[in-house]
């Protein structure tokens, strides 16, 4: 928010600037838009000084923490009257639009939309071997037992043999399911509910991983490097 102190609150020390954008990198977030909200209530209003100002400082604390700024988009926008959303905004003529430069190729362009249009899509690690963190296990009255997670890396299918870490139980899949709709494989990023066979409930357990018997099952690890965020 480009207001009088409302960027100032926000980039402080505690600022929700600043733990926003750690957040966003912390959890795997590559590709980041910076949007300058509030420019109609900047002093005087749509302020090109006050945008270069909270441009120059959001680049410097954003690349400390690992982003590149020639990579990110600034881009002025008031969210209350809709400068430069969808459209180019008369009220601030000395933005002459964003450009970013990334190792897949440029972009450019003068809305928050058209930003939001060159993000690349992530690609999804299907290669990697199987691994589904459970989140819960349910035991359904004519069904039996569903494990649910979210896939991380690799594909779960329907009769797969899956291996649960660390207990070290196999199984095959019998169906897999997302938002009540059965699917034919299931990639990263989907967070499904998987029927197995001859699984009781109290045999799985949340934290428990699923991975594929076949291709680099999950095993416990004598020790692990980590980088923590505290």
């Amino acid at each position: 928010a480009a207001g009088t102190g409302e960027f100032e609150a926000g980039i402080s020390k505690n600022g929700q600037t600043r733990e926003h954008a750690l957040l966003a990198f912390t959890l795997g977030v590559k590709q980041l838009i910076v949007g300058v909200n509030k420019m109609d209530s900047t002093e005087p209003p749509y302020s090109e000084p006050r945008f270069e100002e909270i441009k120059k400082e959001v680049s410097s604390y954003i690349k400390k923490i690992g982003y590149n700024p020639a990579a990110v988009a600034f881009v002025p926008i008031s969210g209350w009257h809709g400068d430069n959303m969808l459209e180019s905004s008369s009220k601030m003529p000395w933005f002459k639009g964003w450009a970013v430069e990334r190792k897949e190729g440029k972009a450019d362009g003068k809305t928050l939309i058209e930003a939001l249009d060159a993000i690349l899509p992530p690609s999804r690690p299907t290669e990697k071997p199987l691994r589904l963190p459970l989140q819960d296990v349910y035991k359904i009255g004519g069904i039996g037992t569903v494990p649910v997670g979210r896939v991380e890396t690799g594909v779960l299918k329907p009769g797969c043999v899956v291996v649960f870490a660390p207990a070290n139980l196999t199984t095959e899949v019998k169906s897999v399911e997302m938002h009540h709709e059965a699917l034919q494989e299931a990639v990263p990023g989907d967070n499904v509910g998987f029927n197995v066979k001859n699984v009781s409930v109290k045999e799985l357990r949340r934290g428990y991983v699923a991975g594929d018997s076949k291709n680099n099952p999950p095993r416990g690890a004598a020790d692990f490097t980590a980088q923590v965020i505290v």
